[in-house]
């Protein structure tokens, strides 16, 4: 049950000397605490014998008030001490969880759910905090106050009544090991229906729009409430088992004050202690009440904090299987691009995802890459920045092997554009900027313009400084996409690699958008894969992708002339757009 203590030893060390100031504070309302029934046994015993007077009570009175008042000031400087510590451990624990998660790749965010992550970063901190603060104060108090009145019942009261009426209490010892045993199984299971309690709560906020579109509201909550459920009996078994505790001190509690009552009685028909003895005596029996039913609170939080803290050591554990090597490259002029994939397999699937995957660019030049859904597009952008390692083939830049470039440096000059576009809850303005923080209002209506957003923009409520809301929510898909654009434009990448970046804009705002691009970019290497031919019919060299292998290759008129996928394509979309033009030139459409 204490294993927590020593896990968090790290900081306690840290944080030692206002530990001592806490635990030299409860010590010392313990010891204050303890001659408080030696003053009121005084009292009953001068009020038995009639020689109770007012300078007798006046002192009495006196000395409760003057502990009262050191209490409170001992009370305010332990409380001070110890969960601003508490706090610091959270906030310490947070930080370094927050960054690991920026550390980790896309393996890790593969293995594990959003919610999940959460729940890690709220209530399991949550827990391992209260180990911090509320679990010192109930052990400290508790022994201390044990203590402290055991000694006030051996020697000050009657060692004789003490060992005769503390019989019962070490039943104590066998319940707690065995409730505590059961309540960290069953806490481990209750953190995890949490886990995935939350990871529903986040998956069903952000796909809101979905389950309104197919009418699934009531089905989801139906689902919903299952996880609810679902937590409430894995906390009802916890609940159940720590419930078992209270009553056990009741009925431990119960024997003692029987045998207070018989033996003490008969001491003071022996003249062994007074009357006043016997009231300070039952004082004491019910200050360690408190200890008796401590000890089943903080084997609560010991057993909660524990597995929380194994739950985030575990997560913190895990090593990111792409890391920037030490002493990277950070120096690349980004001329030159070489692809060599022999095979690439994604984890835990069954069949390559990529293979034979063979092209070289140098700057100035385009690439274009089309092919079917799924056909492998998102995943050769996932190796060139490297969210994935090769199993086999390499991908250089300037001749330098993609895993001896600095991750930060990478990253920092190729710009990537995603067919996912996530917009952060802040202005469109500082979305476009993100990038590059310090970048001044004309430059990023520069970049609005270039990316063919800035019209719509002026038109918002409040133009640049509209909020876009959790994830651009408030934004058109084409409009996310644009000021994604904006955002990667800004950071005037050497690279350019856009996945479906403009698949939900029409094909006039695409070529406008490419024109732009074309006039702002001189020099550079870009990779665009898309649905349109149009959009990389005047590239360098296209490539077609099926079922994860190049099966067509060169420029736009080749392909065309050899008669296959693309130029079947091309054709066909060609067909498209002229009888659209025609529908709305003789206004059918």
């Amino acid at each position: 049950m204490f294993a927590i203590f020593k896990k968090l030893a790290w900081f306690f060390k840290l944080r030692w000397k206002a530990y001592a100031i806490a635990v030299s504070g409860l010590i010392a309302c313990s010891i204050l605490s303890a001659i408080i029934p030696l003053v009121i046994g005084n009292t009953v015993d001068l009020m038995a014998t009639g020689t109770l007077n007012w300078s007798n009570l006046r002192n009495n009175v006196l000395i409760l008030l003057v502990i009262g008042i050191v209490m409170y000031g001992l009370r305010y400087m332990w409380r001070n001490n110890l969960f601003t510590s508490s706090t610091l451990l959270e906030s310490l624990m947070r930080n370094r969880l927050f960054d690991h998660f920026t550390k980790m790749d896309q393996y890790f965010y593969n293995k594990y759910r959003t919610g999940d992550l959460m729940a890690h970063a709220t209530n399991d901190l949550n827990a391992i905090k209260f180990v911090a603060g509320g679990g010192i104060l109930t052990l400290t108090d508790s022994i201390s106050i044990t203590i402290v009145t055991l000694i006030s019942m051996f020697f000050i009261i009657d060692w004789q009544l003490t060992l005769l009426t503390i019989i019962p209490f070490p039943l104590l010892f066998f319940v707690a090991r065995y409730l505590g045993k059961m309540m960290n199984e069953n806490f481990r299971g209750s953190l995890k229906a949490f886990s995935s309690m939350n990871d529903r709560v986040q998956e069903s906020v952000a796909g809101m729009q979905v389950i309104k579109g197919f009418g699934e509201e009531e089905d989801d909550y139906h689902d919903f409430t299952k996880s609810t459920d679902h937590v409430v009996e894995s906390n009802r078994k916890v609940n159940l088992i720590n419930s078992a505790y209270t009553p056990s001190i009741e009925v431990i509690t119960g024997l003692t004050s029987v045998l207070t009552i018989f033996f003490g009685t008969y001491f003071i028909s022996q003249g062994r202690i007074s009357i006043g003895d016997l009231m300070a005596y039952f004082s004491y029996l019910g200050n360690l009440t408190w200890p008796l039913l401590a000890a089943g609170r903080l084997m609560n939080t010991m057993e909660r904090g524990n597995v929380a803290y194994d739950r985030i050591e575990k997560l913190l554990s895990q090593e990111a299987k792409v890391q920037s090597p030490e002493n990277g490259v950070d120096q690349l002029p980004f001329k030159e691009l070489d692809v060599n994939i022999e095979s690439f397999t994604y984890p835990d699937a069954s069949s390559p995802a990529l293979k034979n995957i063979q092209f070289t660019l140098e700057d100035g030049q385009t690439l274009g890459i089309v092919g079917k859904t799924g056909s492998g597009k998102t995943t050769l952008f996932n190796l060139l920045l490297r969210h994935f390692d090769i199993d086999q083939g390499e991908i250089k830049y300037d001749g330098q092997a993609l895993k001896e470039i600095d991750l930060d440096y990478l990253h920092e000059n190729v710009g990537y554009i995603s067919q996912t576009n996530l917009l952060f809850s802040t202005s469109v303005a500082n979305n476009i900027r993100f990038g590059r923080p310090d970048m001044d209002q004309d430059g990023v209506e520069h970049y609005a313009e270039l990316a063919s957003i800035h019209e719509d923009i002026l038109e918002f409520t409040e133009g640049y400084e509209t909020e876009v809301g959790e994830r651009g929510v408030s934004l058109s898909g084409g409009q996310k996409q644009r000021i994604s654009i904006a955002r990667t434009l800004a950071i005037k990448p050497d690279i350019l690699y856009m996945d479906d970046a403009m698949s939900a804009v029409d094909a006039k705002t695409e070529q406008s958008i490419l024109t732009n691009f074309k006039a702002e970019r001189q020099g550079g290497i870009s990779i665009i894969a898309t649905h349109r031919m149009s959009s990389v019919m005047h590239a360098d060299l296209i490539i077609v992708l099926d079922n994860g292998e190049i099966t067509e290759r060169g420029t736009h008129d080749n392909l065309v002339a050899e008669n296959g996928w693309y130029a079947n394509m091309y054709n066909q979309q060609q067909l498209e757009r002229k009888i659209t033009e025609g529908g709305e030139q003789d206004g059918s459409i």
